[in-house]
């Protein structure tokens, strides 16, 4: 059983920031291709990988590097918020317009029935 050291520890964090990076990035490819599936999946495995980032203190020599990956992550989270509010009104636009075509249809047939 190796034990880690804080050289190691440092890696591991930076690593698993680039790991984030990486995530929050093909979550924006995903949420551009309204692949919302793979965005959860995604989000789901950040989550995990954010919590091994943080799961020791920043070193004091790596918190710059840990300030701007986190601006550039919070950057793209905003894009991805973005994507999604977007995609909710589209899907409330289309609900809307199956509602409208639905009433359209009913009342068509009521029409033809009474003829």
């Amino acid at each position: 059983m190796s034990e880690q050291t804080p050289a190691s520890d440092t890696l591991g964090s930076a690593s698993s920031l680039a790991q984030v990076l990486l995530m929050t990035e093909n979550m924006l490819v995903h949420a551009r291709d309204d692949s919302w599936d793979a965005v959860t999946q995604l989000e789901e495995q950040r989550r995990e990988a954010l919590a091994i980032c943080f799961s020791a203190p920043i070193p004091p020599n790596q918190a710059e590097i840990f300030s701007e990956a986190l601006a550039a992550m919070l950057h793209m989270n905003e894009e991805l918020i973005g994507l999604l509010e977007a995609a909710k009104a589209n899907v409330a636009i289309k609900r809307s317009d199956q509602t409208h075509t639905k009433r359209s249809l009913g009342h068509y047939l009521d029409i033809e029935q009474s003829h």
